[in-house]
Order: structure tokens, then sequence, then C-alpha cells
């Protein structure tokens, strides 16, 4: 799942600084409904990401039934949290 179909699949755009507040809530919550739904464990894990990004995402142990999965999850939050850290140095 590419992460700009994602964008216009919930939001329309690619741009989400375009998105009006009361879309970006909808999209959130279409995505949320979907991550529920979702079985196939890559495109669960797009989801998740991406509701990640928009502080949105549910606890690990409720989003991965999978321990592995929830590593990959707990691998990606640190490795965002180290590049918000970067950015914030000037270094991003």
């Amino acid at each position: 799942m590419d992460f700009d179909d994602q964008l216009r699949r919930y939001f329309a755009t690619t741009d989400l600084s375009e998105v009006p507040q009361s879309a970006l809530e909808s999209g959130i919550e279409k995505m949320q409904v979907d991550l529920g739904m979702e079985e196939d464990r890559g495109r669960r894990f797009a989801l998740w990401a991406l509701l990640t990004m928009l502080g949105a995402a549910p606890d690990l142990d409720v989003a991965f039934k999978d321990p592995a999965d929830r590593d990959t999850a707990r691998d990606f939050m640190e490795m965002m949290e180290r590049a918000q850290e970067a950015q914030a140095q000037g270094e991003g």
C-alpha cells in the first residue's frame, strides 16, 4: 500500500495541509474502521503507521495480535522518534 495512495483514498489529496479539520477527522475515522477490519498484515501495518503519524493509532496490543508485528511497530515508532529528534536538531 503506497503512502500517497493512502492519503488520496482517505483525504482525496496527498497534501494534508489542504484538508479541512472535519475532513481530516472523517478520514481518520474511516482509517480506524478499515484497520479494525483489515486482515492482510502489510496493509494493516500501513494503516496503523499512517494513523500513528496522525496521532490516532490504537495501542500496539490492540492493533497487533502477533508479537512480531508489535515489535516491528515499536521499531517504527522508535525510528519516527529519532527522525523527529534529528529534525529538531537541524539534521533532518
